[in-house]
């Protein structure tokens, strides 16, 4: 966002908290303002504070993210009341896509299709078991149990017989009411094979609404997207066609002005449905912006600068393939449980068709106080086979020592026959054994050793050539030891 945002000539002002006062996004802004408080709900939870802190530096919009308060209608609302521009959808569409309930209402009476299920209601004071067996039992199983706020694969519970109903129940509930308030389930059939593939638009408040093409983000993890692909292997024209005009339709249904995102499956036969409406921009985008040649964050600021998109449905291309895959700090083999530590040696890989869009640098020290994602590593090339080529030798170059990461198992699940054919779907990870893709994590302490002598190592040898970074006239590489046993690019 904040280098959209002086690419745009405009001035990019971050928050941030006492836990992420030395984080890159505060160095990199223009200006940082701090949040008072040691909590979330006091930080980055507090719209009063965040709006105090705009109008404290004399900010004239506020552009909310992904995360956080950025599918929050409450907060849009005070925004816009406080005078300031909101870089993001009106508060109607947020609260209408932002309840899965009234979301599966207002498609069905705009003709998008959806999954077949219902609000599981249940009168104060009576039995919810006997009233969720009645509802379990007209809709089918296998099925899904869905938080109405939810997002993110919170509060959300498969259920493949009767007698899982109520511990799966009581669980998604409880869940749900810890996350986002609000403990309502709905009952949603549970689609067997199917694919999660969503559709990028855009619209403005000229009437404008185009898609940008679909994204496949079927290799999941307790719903969580692992690894995110444009276009889909399972879409060709005329089923993007087809899903492109449902997802411009819910758009337009709730009137939608920004970027958005609509998530549908993708059933076996070729039939899609509904999922839900991503009301903000998603971790994921990069890989449209890759493949289309539009910035996303741009045209949000266009957007809510009152001005026409500028492109219509007919110029929007597709060129190549991209693969995105997310980089954390978790270790596989431990059920990718959340790490902590120092980055004591960080290197993103570089070159032709590779991105990397991190909050991190090397010795950052990584805490449970945020979300473990250290960065996303997109990459593009004219083949699906050429970019999977890419991003394991981009995944192969990629440093990290001091925490353990899950870049080994992004490596193995990419390389796995079923992702490389593309025909994996939904359920593909959670049903495999974790040892088909993870790797034991090495004890921090001795990566952390094994990088300090790698520093020293590279120092002692080439310290000229590492800071000049000069290349070697016959290797090609740099002296950094880290690179010479890496691929190095052009």
């Amino acid at each position: 966002m904040l280098q959209a945002a002086r690419e745009a000539g405009l001035r990019g002002i971050a928050v941030y908290s006492d836990a992420d006062v030395n984080s890159l996004h505060v160095e990199v802004a223009d200006d940082a303002v701090h949040l008072p408080g040691s909590t979330l709900a006091e930080t980055y939870l507090n719209s009063e504070a965040l709006i105090s802190a705009a109008g404290d530096c004399g900010a004239e919009a506020i552009h909310p993210g992904y995360g956080f308060l950025s599918e929050r209608a409450d907060f849009a609302i005070a925004v816009e009341d406080a005078g300031l521009v909101w870089i993001g959808p009106p508060s109607g569409a947020i609260s209408t896509m932002g309840d899965k309930i009234s979301a599966r209402i207002r498609m069905l009476e705009s003709g998008v299709p959806v999954i077949p299920g219902e609000e599981l209601s249940v009168p104060d004071g009576a039995d919810h078991l006997g009233a969720l067996a009645a509802c379990a039992a007209r809709v089918g199983y296998p099925l899904l149990l869905k938080a109405s706020a939810g997002g993110g694969g919170k509060g959300m519970r498969a259920v493949h017989e009767p007698k899982m109903l109520r511990t799966e129940y009581e669980a998604a509930s409880r869940e749900a009411s810890a996350a986002f308030g609000d403990g309502t389930i709905y009952v949603e059939r549970l689609l067997s094979g199917a694919r999660h593939v969503e559709l990028q638009i855009l619209s403005d408040s000229h009437g404008n609404c185009i898609h940008l093409n679909e994204r496949d983000c079927s290799l999941q993890r307790r719903h969580q997207k692992v690894i995110e692909e444009s276009p889909s292997p399972a879409v060709n024209h005329q089923l993007r066609q087809a899903m492109g005009d449902a997802a411009v339709t819910a758009a337009k249904a709730v009137d939608y002005i920004g970027a958005g995102t609509v998530e549908f499956m993708l059933s076996p036969k070729g039939d899609f449905y509904f999922l839900e409406m991503n009301t903000r921009l998603q971790v994921e985008h990069p890989v449209t912006e890759m493949t289309t040649g539009i910035d996303l964050v741009q045209k949000q600021f266009e957007v809510a600068a009152g001005l026409q998109l500028g492109i219509a449905q007919s110029d929007v291309g597709m060129s190549g393939h991209a693969i995105e895959a997310r980089i954390y700090a978790e270790d596989a083999s431990k059920g990718f449980l959340p790490v902590v530590g120092r980055l004591a040696l960080w290197k993103p890989p570089h070159g032709p068709g590779i991105r990397v869009d991190s909050g991190v640098r090397q010795g950052d020290v990584v805490t449970t106080d945020f979300d473990p994602m250290l960065a996303k590593l997109v990459v593009h090339a004219p083949t699906r086979q050429a970019a999977l080529r890419r991003l394991d030798a981009a995944l192969a170059d990629l440093v990290a020592l001091g925490v353990t990461t899950n870049i080994g198992f992004l490596r193995n699940a990419a390389a796995h026959h079923a992702f490389a054919s593309g025909s994996i779907t939904t359920e593909f990870l959670d049903s495999a054994p974790i040892s088909e893709f993870a790797e034991p994590g090495a004890d921090p302490s001795v990566l952390v050793a094994i990088a300090s002598a790698a520093q020293r190592l590279g120092m002692e040898r080439a310290p000229s050539d590492i800071a000049s970074g000069s290349v070697d006239e016959h290797t090609g590489h740099s002296g950094d030891p880290f690179r010479t046993l890496s691929r190095s690019f052009p």
